[in-house]
């Protein structure tokens, strides 16, 4: 069994901590804050706890590392770990520079290391089971997808919403279009911190046709976590706020021509069945598996880029107020 240290054990981490565990393969954690290295002990007792991350890389008798940590730190804590042979699995982004991306899957390969991004969503089950079905063609061809991301909280000041919000989005569409944008634009508002946009809106232009955009915040009344995808026979909705068959809905709603008038045969909902299971835990087990098999994740570090390239290029966006073309 491989053997995992969990570096960062706060607000997410912890759950990486309690997946880990429970498929038996956790060995330590490492956090330079007292008070998640005390709540981790006293939630798994006799569970090893590090200050220092530096420990845990470097300890040959811990085969993998899984990082937690804010968004900042994540490459320097990437590279760190596989220069030391480890394993990584890094939560999202993969960090915040496109050439030190690049740099970080030349060493993963040169090291001959599984580099693993936790885009979690596309593990979830609805996420795949209604990927399974644009790609047999349940909709028709693609025309426009939009993703809502809001809540109230957890508001950051070292990273935007869009950086904190969008990349799970980012990695669902692209997954689901199978390319790159040609175009972004972008548009935001900072309320609360200077420089430090607390909502954006995003949008992309996939080829002469296909369209996509994302709105995201912090500063919603409620949470609101929706995927829908528009195509030329049907149209999907992936509510992740909602439980079982609400969770993913085809509308096979039909839209025509009768002459030089607009006609709409609205269809009742059908629930898409996905299998039961905990996103990130599906997530947790994939990143075992590719170690046991050497085998690359479904979000390895070429996936992890091509979401970054649509997060820098959103940002520079924000930042001119002007298209980039891609």
């Amino acid at each position: 069994m491989t053997r995992i240290a969990v570096i960062g054990a706060g607000y997410w981490g912890k759950n990486l901590v309690r997946n880990f565990n429970g498929l038996g393969a956790l060995t330590a954690i490492a956090d330079t804050l007292d008070a998640n290295r005390a709540a981790m002990q006293a939630a798994y007792p006799g569970l090893r706890a590090e200050a220092d991350p530096a420990v845990v890389i470097n300890d040959p008798a811990i085969d993998a590392v899984a990082i937690a940590t804010p968004a900042a730190t994540h490459g320097a804590l990437t590279a760190q770990a596989l220069r030391a042979g480890k394993h990584v699995f890094v939560e999202k982004p993969l960090c915040l520079d496109l050439a030190e991306a690049q740099a970080l899957a030349d060493l993963a390969k040169a090291k001959n290391r599984v580099l693993m991004v936790g885009h979690m969503l596309l593990y979830h089950p609805a996420f795949v089971a209604l990927r399974n079905a644009v790609r047999k063609g349940a909709i028709g061809d693609l025309r426009y997808i939009y993703s809502t991301r809001l809540s109230l909280g957890k508001i950051r000041r070292e990273e935007n919403a869009l950086w904190s919000f969008a990349p799970h989005d980012v990695s669902m569409i692209l997954q689901l279009m199978g390319e790159l944008p040609s175009k972004v634009s972008a548009q935001g508002q900072a309320f609360l911190s200077a420089g430090v946009a607390d909502s954006t809106l995003s949008h992309m232009t996939f080829g002469e046709r296909a369209q996509a955009h994302i709105f995201v915040s912090w500063l919603h009344p409620y949470k609101d976590q929706r995927l829908v995808v528009v195509g030329s026979g049907g149209m999907i909705v992936f509510n992740d706020v909602a439980a079982g068959p609400e969770k993913l809905q085809l509308y096979r709603h039909a839209v025509g021509w009768d002459g030089d008038l607009p006609t709409v045969n609205k269809a009742e909902a059908e629930a898409l069945p996905y299998d039961a299971g905990e996103p990130l835990n599906a997530e947790c087990r994939h990143f075992l598996g590719c170690i046991a098999e050497g085998r690359a994740p479904d979000s390895d570090a070429d996936e992890g880029i091509r979401v970054l390239t649509v997060l820098d290029a959103c940002q520079r966006a924000l930042n001119s107020g002007l298209p980039v073309t891609l």
